[in-house]
Formats: structure tokens, sequence, C-alpha cells
């Protein structure tokens, strides 16, 4: 086991220097009293905090900036320090030793420590937190499925803070990707989370960050402004000064731009008439910086356990019947989007670059219309009338949705009412036990770069109501494995061909992410390509906000 380990941890011990990056704004920057940054918010959306460990789908712009977490992603998504400076494994695989960087302070002058950690794992895993994100470490953590149902204490959590700087993590299971998890170890203060509970970042009187920015102003629908914090000493120092988070419809972001209202458009909210006008003007197509993101796929999920979705014919009809080359040319955009047959993307690790696995969810309506019969429902004759869930979706993404709906529809002749929810209420329904929720479109992008992650929410304790016991079996031990990488791979590979083939989700489409800027935003974040030539604001890559600027106009 000794020598099984020596070179994950010889792979994965990185060193930070204590002192704070160069932010010395460039010759061809504003004035230091122009460096303001200007973001639109969504003011449909239902939003209640500013802190992923109280709740991942209900944050408030600009939340990812009033902490660090423990590791941040370069461009090509490598792993480089953040707040962790250094980070091991013991030899038996299960328990991980991260060291933090020395100096990180708060913005009420007390340093970062390890037992902030600990309290903000123990809040999210706590019952009464009720966290929208549990999912996601069940099976991982030691005892943390134990802790969510309240048969164990928090204190029983397999994250324990050693001393001020030393904090360690207990897994379930041997499980290597796990440095890439702490990517998400977003940060709540103990002491104000003691003081004046878990919503404490919601008034500036209460707030405190120790990340690069803190919250100024907050007047919730209209707008959020944060200031550069004075007293940061983590890895990311800021040249902006200002960020101002301006509410305004979705379908009116790009119009806000045009008129220079704000400096970035993000590409959810870009219908195919706005690509279009894009696409035709030199400087606006100069500035859409397109990229991967974080290999999100939008699907179907269903009810496995319940009629009619417990019915493979049934399932497979739906597979059958999306016409998925069609929704991303006249729907997306081709700019945006790809079409999607199996979870992973190309590109991402394991996935199928082939297309062996095209052949079991591709368009073909007499197919779909012979599993529909197969499953006693000839021609859609007796089949119930079925209401499919959006989660909250913009006017762009809703069109999408509604399209692969209208697709089965016209191909089965059956009925679907598309009905888009409350982003709350949606998740509460996904995520209980049983599920409330029947059929509905959603998406999945990755939280770490390996298959585990992607392929793991489809895992019995996962987020979705579809069980496989050889789809189980193959991504807990590929999960596991160290030493024989092809291995691994291939038993991955399987897992997601019994997906694809049992339809535990109908995938739609791979997006191509992006921005639009203003061309006065700069800074090598964005602008500077990665390995593989491709610019724009990667996904994981917080950093960035070290190196982005306003250029002189």
């Amino acid at each position: 086991m000794k020598k099984r380990f020596r070179f994950l941890v010889l792979s994965l011990l990185f060193f930070v220097g204590i002192g704070m990056a160069q932010n010395a704004l460039p010759e061809d920057a504003a004035p230091k009293e122009e460096q303001v940054f200007r973001d639109a918010c969504n003011n449909t959306a239902n939003q209640t905090t500013f802190d992923f460990a109280v709740a991942v789908y209900q944050r408030f712009c600009g939340s990812d900036l009033f902490a660090d977490t423990l590791i941040d992603l370069d461009k090509d998504f490598n792993i480089q320090p953040a707040n962790a400076v250094s980070w091991s494994v013991s030899e038996d695989g299960l328990t991980w030793t991260i060291k933090l960087r020395e100096g990180v302070m708060w913005s009420d002058g007390t340093p970062v420590t390890a037992y902030d950690y600990e309290a903000t794992y123990r809040y999210s895993a706590s019952p009464e937190a009720a966290w929208d994100f549990t999912w996601f470490y069940a099976g991982m953590i030691q005892n943390w499925n134990e802790v969510v149902a309240g048969t164990l204490p928090v204190e029983d959590l397999g994250i324990k803070a050693v001393d001020d700087l030393t904090l360690q993590i207990t897994t379930v299971n041997v499980f290597p990707p796990l440095p890439g998890v702490l990517k998400f170890a977003f940060l709540l203060q103990k002491k104000a989370l003691q003081e004046h509970g878990p919503l404490y970042n919601n008034d500036p009187a209460t707030s405190v960050s120790s990340g690069p920015y803190m919250l100024s102003e907050f007047d919730p629908g209209n707008r959020i402004v944060l200031v550069a914090n004075p007293k940061y000493t983590g890895f990311r120092p800021p040249r902006l000064q200002r960020i101002e988070f301006i509410y305004m419809a979705p379908d009116t972001f790009f119009a806000a731009f045009q008129n220079g209202e704000i400096d970035r458009v993000p590409y959810e909210q870009l219908s195919p008439a706005d690509f279009a006008i894009i696409q035709s003007d030199e400087t606006l197509s100069e500035n859409y910086l397109r990229h991967f993101g974080d290999f999100r796929t939008d699907y179907l999920l269903f009810d496995t356990y319940s009629a009619p979705f417990n019915d493979l014919n049934v399932r497979k009809a739906f597979a059958y019947a999306v016409d998925r080359d069609a929704i991303v040319k006249n729907v997306y955009g081709e700019i945006k989007a790809m079409p999607a047959h199996s979870l992973l993307m190309p590109g991402f690790p394991a996935s199928d670059t082939t297309g062996d696995l095209t052949s079991y969810q591709n368009y073909d309506c007499p197919k779909a219309k012979q599993y529909l019969a197969d499953a006693g429902f000839p021609d859609g004759k007796g089949f119930p009338s079925l209401e499919m869930w959006m989660r909250g979706e913009g006017p762009a993404m809703s069109s999408v949705y509604q399209a692969a709906a209208a697709s089965i529809a016209q191909c089965l002749g059956i009925s679907i009412e598309v009905s888009n929810k409350d982003g709350k209420v949606y998740m509460d329904a996904l995520n209980s036990k049983p599920t409330q929720l029947s059929f509905g479109s959603i998406s999945y992008g990755m939280d770490f770069l390996d298959p585990s992650n992607m392929l793991g929410i489809f895992v019995s304790t996962g987020r979705h109501s579809w069980k496989n016991d050889a789809y189980d079996a193959l991504v807990k031990e590929a999960s596991s494995l160290v030493g024989d990488d092809a291995k691994r791979t291939q038993m991955f590979k399987d897992a997601e061909k019994i997906l694809v083939d049992d339809v535990g989700s109908v995938f739609i489409a791979h997006r191509w992410q992006g921005d639009l800027f203003q061309p006065y935003v700069q800074g090598d974040g964005i602008r500077v390509p990665d390995s593989n030539g491709i610019s724009g604001w990667h996904w994981g890559n917080d950093s960035v906000w070290s190196n982005i600027y306003i250029a002189k106009k």
C-alpha cells in the first residue's frame, strides 16, 4: 500500500510562497478610480445567500469573491494551491492532511484557520441546514450520510481541524480525486456563523470576507456593490477596485451591453438572434470568448422508480424522439452547443470521442414509436399527460428544453406541458427521497476534472432516481482505483455505456460556453489562450480576479 500511494503524494504535494502576488496596473490601464467592473444579475432568480455552504443554487451574484477555496484551477484544469499550500494522503489512502496558507485574514482582522473550515462543513452537513448540495459528498466523506440523516453528531464528520493551519479529511473509500474536490471548500467564518447565523453575509454591517472583495452595498433585486478588501492576503489580490452587479431581466442583458451599461454577458443569456449580431460584427465577434467551461451537458431526467418511466421501453422511446441536431442548429446555435448522445462531453476524461455511444441515443422517430408501442402505448394511445419541469431557466435555455419536449411530443403523439419552476422548488423536489420530480430538464457541469464526478451523479446515492447495480459497481471501483489509468478509464467508459443504454437520462447537448466582453476588459486571465489555443474566462480559474482590469477606453 505504501508504494501504491507514494506517486500520488508526490504528484499532489505543492508549495507556494506566503507573500501577496503582484497586482500593479499595466501601462494601458485606466486610472485606479476607474477600475470598476459592471455585471448583470438575473432579476427573476430566487436568491437567498452569498454563501455556497448555505445554498448552492440560490446564491446572490458575486458570492465566490467573499472567500478563497483550498485549491484553484489553471486554464488547463490543473490543480493549483489557493488557501491550501500542500496536501498529502496517508498510506491507506483514506486520510488527507491539508496545510493552510499562513497569514490569510478576515476583513475584521482575525486570521482564517482550519477551525473555520471545520465549522463550515459541520454546518452544511447538519440536518438543520437542509443544504441543497449534500448529495455531492454522499459516500465520499466519512460519516457524511449519517450526519446529514441525524444519526451521528456533526462532531463525528470526517473533516477535522488538527490545529490552526492543519485540516484533516477522511474519506469512506480510497478516493484519488479528493484534491480536486477542494475547489468547493468555500468558507464561512466560525465566529460570525455562531454570532449572527448562516446569513450573516446578507448585511454589510455583519458581513465578513477573507476573499479579494467585501460587501459594500446590498439592495436585493436592484444592486450589489463589492469593493476591494484592504486586508486581503490570499493568492488572487485584485486590480479592480469595485464590482457592481445590476439586476435586470435576462432578455435585456445584450441590449444593456450594447448600450454600455454592463461589461459582460454570459453565453446563457445570448439568444441565436444575439449570436447572429455578434458574428456579423468584427468587434463583438473578437470579444466573444468561447471555451469548454465546465463541460456542461443539458439533459432530461426521469423518476425511473415510478410509472411510466420505470419501463425501459418508454425511456428508450424518449431517447430516440429528441431531434438533437435540429435543436442545436435552430435553438442553441452551433456556436453554443454540440449534440449530445451521452453525458461526458468529448474532451472530458473517459469521454466517447469515437461515437461508439451514438447509436444508443439519437433521433430515430420510427424506432421511438416502436419502443412506445412495445410499452403498450401504440401511437401514444393511453399514455399519460406529462408535466416537464425546468429549473428557473431564462429565455434561451427555456427554448431549448421546450424544443426537446416538442420533439418528443410530436414524434410520439403524446402531451407534454412544460413548466418553469422556481429553482428552490425544483431542487427540493429533485432531492426529496423519494423524489417528487417525475420528469424534468436540467444541466450538469463538472465539479472536478474526473469521471467519478460527472458519472457519480447517477450512482444510486447521487442526485437522480435511477439505479443500476452494474453501473454502481463500476463507478465505485473505478473511483478508488490507483495505479492503472487505462483500466480505470475503460471502467468509466463501460459505466457510461450502461447509463446511455439503460436511459438513466436523455442527453440533448453539450454546451460550448463563453462570455461577451467589452473590448476594454483586459487581463491575461481572459485574453491569453490556454494550451489548446482557447481564450476566455475558464471555469475554475478564479485567479483571473488577480489580473483582470479596465483598460483606457
